[in-house]
């Protein structure tokens, strides 16, 4: 059994040596691709790989046609938008996810901006604090619940919004669960986006939601660029001076909203909010464990197709 780890961004050298140890630990052939600069490279390395394990890199009909013995694909990491699900279930292979190994890294930078922002990107103006604050999670998954735990210890009072966690579970996190977006978007000065970008959700968050915030709003998006409306976005920011709009994926109008909202808004030069050593090491080593435990004992607890 052969396991390739196909990086375009490389893991850390750390994460790729614990990444063999498991894999030949458990007898099987690691095969490494590592910044490949182009994508007839990867569909050669993966013809012959019965587990493939990826980070941003696409996993679409043309891979899967061309690796044949592929068994199962682990993404490095919670979003699984670059792989082909429909795919992978008409070929065969279990696609999975590793939930919660970046979780922390992202809530930290959610927090990162989010002081940027009300100290107005430290341009020697006054700004504000955090402290007394309210805060609205759009969606309490694992870096929801992170970014919960991290506001607490700001002071802040926190809320959160999602439909598919039941409201004991975001009551004992010491949350208030809220039932509505417009009732999460009007209550909180701040709002942090941590939807998945799905066919419901693509665009959802637009002009309307955005002009719900307070007076000195701010939008925090470390989840997919594709579940904000753009032009939405930038009407929002042209009507409401007060409000501002950070994020660690970088909108296709980045360079209009940063020339028109020079202070007001902020984007990482890339998605960034995995880049620790710690998370790039512990999704590293998870999707090697889950890719062994599929491949020797069909183990498929993180598996995100049907």
């Amino acid at each position: 059994m052969k396991i390739l780890v196909a990086t375009e961004k490389p893991f850390a050298a750390a994460a790729v040596d614990g990444i063999r140890e498991i894999v030949e630990g458990a007898g099987y052939e690691l095969a490494l691709l590592e910044k490949y600069g182009s994508k007839q490279e990867l569909l050669d390395a993966v013809a012959t790989a019965d587990g493939l394990i990826i980070r941003s890199d696409i996993v679409d009909a043309e891979v899967l046609d061309a690796a044949k013995n592929l068994k199962v694909v682990v993404r490095a990491g919670a979003g699984y938008d670059n792989v082909d699900l429909a795919s992978a279930t008409a070929h065969g292979v279990c696609v999975e996810n590793t939930p919660g190994q970046n979780s922390n890294a992202v809530a930290e930078l959610v927090f990162g901006m989010t002081v940027m922002a009300v100290r107005n990107m430290y341009d020697g103006t006054s700004g504000t604090e955090l402290k007394d604050k309210t805060i609205g999670i759009h969606a309490f998954g694992q870096v929801g619940r992170n970014v919960a735990r991290i506001a607490k210890g700001f002071g802040m009072e926190v809320s959160a919004l999602d439909p598919y966690c039941p409201d004991s579970v975001i009551e004992e996190a010491g949350v208030k669960p809220v039932h509505s977006v417009e009732e999460l978007y009007s209550n909180n000065k701040f709002v942090s986006l941590h939807i998945p970008a799905t066919a419901e959700t693509k665009g959802s968050v637009g002009y309307d939601l955005i002009t719900r915030l307070p007076n000195g709003g701010v939008l925090i998006n470390t989840a997919r660029k594709e579940v904000i409306d753009e032009a939405g976005l930038a009407k929002a920011l042209e009507d409401r001076k007060d409000l501002k709009y950070v994020a660690d994926v970088k909108p296709g109008n980045a360079d209009e909203l940063s020339e028109k909202f020079a202070g007001r808004v902020f984007f990482t030069p890339k998605k960034m909010g995995a880049q620790t050593a710690e998370a790039n090491i512990n999704a590293g080593l998870a999707a090697a464990r889950q890719a062994v435990a599929y491949l020797r004992d069909g183990v498929d607890r993180f598996r995100v197709n049907k």
